[in-house]
């Protein structure tokens, strides 16, 4: 799924609209299994100059990105934070935890060829979901518009839970953020 989907998904399900620091760690915890690939393919393609082919063709593969990917998007490495969120009745780090689970969760069944270690250090297989959230070829034509209706869906929801500018400015930024996602998919929605 897409970053800003994930990030609404995570708010709505483990952000609190009176307890600033949950939905601050419902919102990280929804952004760091995308974050590594953020920052290794922003400094590619925006300092060093690197082609977008060679980071997404190849760099993303390779045996130095993966075993970063492996980490930061391990069910077992969440999995063991969320234990002892529970056993430390700490919400935030529940909200953490469960918010990257739930973005692990949702991205398992959605990625055909690029997918993800998701059950590190156990294994390094990587599960090839006959189904891509975003590759034409794998029903990522028909995925996407559902994909980015839910999370406006979600978003008015959002709105009308969390009230005052600052929490309804970021929902409103979350929204905007899938524009050009729909921009593209109308774009490329007869190929």
């Amino acid at each position: 799924m897409y970053t800003p989907t994930h990030l609404i998904f995570g708010m709505a399900v483990f952000g609190r609209k009176d307890a600033p620091k949950v939905t601050a760690a419902a919102l990280a915890g929804a952004l760091i299994p995308d974050l590594s690939l953020y920052l290794l393919a922003g400094t590619h393609l925006l300092i060093l100059g690197t082609d977008p082919q060679v980071v997404f063709g190849e760099m993303y593969f390779s045996d130095a990105w993966q075993s970063i990917f492996r980490i930061d998007n391990s069910f077992i490495v969440w999995g063991v934070v969320l234990a002892l969120g529970l056993a430390l009745r700490r919400t935030w780090v529940i909200a953490l935890a469960g918010a990257a689970l739930l973005h692990i969760g949702l991205d398992f069944p959605l990625h055909h060829d690029d997918g993800r270690a998701h059950f590190w250090p156990i294994s390094n297989w990587i599960f090839e979901s006959p189904v891509s959230y975003w590759d034409p070829a794998h029903y990522g034509s028909i995925l996407t518009p559902i994909e980015l209706l839910v999370s406006w869906g979600v978003c008015v929801w959002l709105w009308l839970r969390f009230d005052g500018w600052p929490m309804r400015s970021l929902i409103a930024v979350f929204a905007s953020l899938q524009i050009p996602v729909a921009v593209a998919w109308a774009m490329g929605a007869g190929t």
